[in-house]
C-alpha cells in the first residue's frame, strides 16, 4: 500500500459525518439548512474528508445546495445543543458530546 492510499484510508476513517437533520450554517454565503443526506454527484473541486462526497443542504422551498464540509457551521441552540431535526435532548446531548470530540469548536456556533 501506498503512502498516499494509507493516508486517505486514515483519513476517511477519522471521517465524523453530520447526522441528516442537524441544522448547518453555509460559512461564506450565510444560508441556513438542514443536512438532507450527501451525494456522489460532486460540483467542482470541494469535497468532504472522505474524497467523493458533498452534503445536500435543503435550505427550504424545496431547494438544495451542495456543500462541502469545510464550509458548513452546525449550529447551536440556546443550551449549547446541536440542532438536529425534532430529536430529543438526549440524543442531541449524545450528539452533541460525539460532533464536539471531532470539530474544532470554532465550527460549532450558535443559531441567530
Amino acid at each position: 500500500m501506498s503512502a498516499s492510499s494509507t493516508s486517505r484510508s486514515h483519513a476517511i476513517r477519522k471521517w465524523v459525518r453530520i447526522p441528516d437533520g442537524t441544522k448547518v450554517r453555509h460559512s461564506h454565503h450565510a444560508y441556513e439548512g438542514y443536512v438532507d443526506g450527501l451525494t456522489e454527484l460532486v460540483e467542482g473541486p470541494e469535497r468532504n474528508p472522505d474524497g467523493k462526497t458533498q452534503y445536500r443542504v435543503n435550505v427550504g422551498a424545496g431547494a438544495r445546495q451542495l456543500v462541502s464540509e469545510e464550509n458548513l457551521s452546525i449550529l447551536l441552540d440556546q443550551n449549547n445543543l446541536v440542532m438536529i431535526g425534532k430529536e430529543k435532548e438526549p440524543y442531541r446531548r449524545s450528539m452533541t458530546a460525539h460532533l464536539r470530540a471531532s470539530f474544532e469548536e470554532h465550527r460549532l456556533v450558535h443559531a441567530s
